[in-house]
């Protein structure tokens, strides 16, 4: 008996898939959901509705009305509509494959065919790379099909398809929002989207993306890099010439150098074209230099100048003060800015390339000296010293010899009084005095 009900549902089964009235694919993301909406004629509504896979036996099915949901599937049936609508959270790779959306009757079930595909979700193989400078402007280029030319086109930020039309910062409805700007030439089958007034922090991965009414939308991606601006300082003196170095990479040689004035970057006016007040010179490929001559009051600003008005450029503040402050006013020079300045010759570089050393060696020499100085003091002082104590002990040996010979004098005065009579005696004694006198007088 049990045969023979099994081998009548595998022939309701193939009856069942052989029947198939269509075919419903649908598209998902790995880690999203998808719903599945299957119709069904009218007369149904009160009737079971279910969900299976693959073959669609017992084990098969998934979910049905009477369920309602689980932990991984929801059912639900719009009588009024005649739609059954399934939704499948959580989606993995193996999710993908042929189910079956069916209706329980006698006899043949009513049944929908659906083909799920599973896609992971992100983007893309292939990544174009662009830059741009704070505070500057950017253009994207989204290429696509001319099959596409009617349909919404978009950008998002991010990496994520499945959320990338919810999230979009501009579409081809809005046109413009903010500091997004979307073009569409149906010509060329390219789509732009101008980012102005740039930041850091628009540095990221964007997707440009075009809506299909069947299946999953297409993208392409773009990562973007928003360089910071140099700023530099520079100190002019009115009546004198002062000159700026702008950036000129190689790969900008075809880009027309500018220099313009102006508080933002977008809206400066360009000044090279008055060539007397302003004189271009020292074009290289790296840099080129700009001099104004015979600085005004006026002139003091923010500069702006490169060879790429949207890539390569720098910001450079300007001070002109008067003579009699110029004094008390120098130039302030950045790290930066001696770094770009060694790109090409310049005589700052080349005076302090020969004054530091020279600096330093006579400093050193200086030192030298001293040292020397000091040496020779030291050593005057200890033969000074020893000189004195010499003189001092013979000194000393003197006036010792000068006091034993008077006191032999003494002697022989007391010990031997001069007879008045005998005058050898007082003779000797005269003599004797006066070698001791001029003994004393040594």
């Amino acid at each position: 008996m049990w045969i023979c009900q099994h081998v009548l549902f595998i022939i309701f089964t193939l009856n069942c898939v052989s029947g198939a009235a269509s075919l419903i694919h649908v598209f998902g993301y790995e880690g999203k959901e998808v719903k599945i909406s299957c119709p069904y004629i009218k007369g149904y509504e009160s009737y079971e509705k279910y969900l299976c896979k693959n073959g669609c036996g017992y084990s098969d099915i998934l979910i049905t009305t009477l369920q309602r949901n689980t932990s991984k599937y929801l059912i639900y049936d719009d009588t009024k509509k005649t739609i059954i609508t399934v939704t499948i959270s959580d989606l993995r790779s193996h999710d993908a494959g042929k189910y079956w959306c069916g209706v329980s009757r006698l006899g043949k079930d009513l049944y929908t065919e659906v083909q799920l595909e599973v896609k992971k979700d992100r983007c893309c193989d292939t990544v174009s790379k662009i830059q741009s400078i704070e505070k500057g402007s950017v253009s994207i280029s989204c290429p696509y099909d001319f099959e596409y030319v009617n349909n919404l086109k978009y950008i998002c930020r991010g990496n994520r398809p499945s959320t990338c039309l919810q999230q979009a910062v501009i579409t081809s409805d809005t046109k413009q929002n903010g500091q997004f700007r979307l073009t569409d030439d149906r010509k060329s089958s390219i789509f732009t989207v101008t980012i102005s007034s740039l930041t850091l922090r628009d540095s990221g991965s964007y997707l440009c993306g075009v809506q299909r009414k069947v299946g999953l939308d297409v993208f392409s991606a773009v990562e973007l890099e928003v360089k910071e601006l140099e700023l530099f300082h520079i100190s002019g003196i009115v009546g004198h010439p002062v000159t700026l170095q702008c950036p000129n990479p190689p790969e900008q040689r075809d880009k027309k150098m500018f220099l313009c004035k102006g508080d933002q970057h977008n809206n400066c006016t360009d000044i090279m074209e008055n060539q007397r007040k302003f004189m271009l010179h020292n074009v290289s490929s790296s840099c080129f230099s700009v001099t104004i001559t015979d600085l005004e009051a006026a002139d003091a600003g923010t500069y702006y100048c490169g060879s790429d008005s949207q890539l390569s450029y720098i910001k450079i503040q300007l001070t002109v003060v008067s003579t009699d402050q110029s004094s008390t006013v120098s130039p302030i020079i950045t790290d930066e800015q001696i770094t770009s300045l060694t790109t090409s010759p310049h005589l700052t570089d080349v005076t302090l390339f020969y004054i530091l050393p020279a600096v330093l060696a006579l400093l050193l020499i200086l030192v030298f000296l001293l040292w020397m100085v000091l040496k020779y003091k030291s050593r005057s002082k200890k033969v000074d010293g020893v000189g004195l104590n010499v003189l001092n002990s013979d000194v000393g040996m003197i006036s010792n010899d000068i006091y034993e010979l008077q006191e032999n004098a003494v002697y022989m005065n007391t010990s031997s009084p001069p007879n008045m009579s005998n005058h050898d005696d007082i003779y000797t004694n005269i003599l004797y005095r006066k070698d001791l006198s001029q003994l004393g007088n040594m």
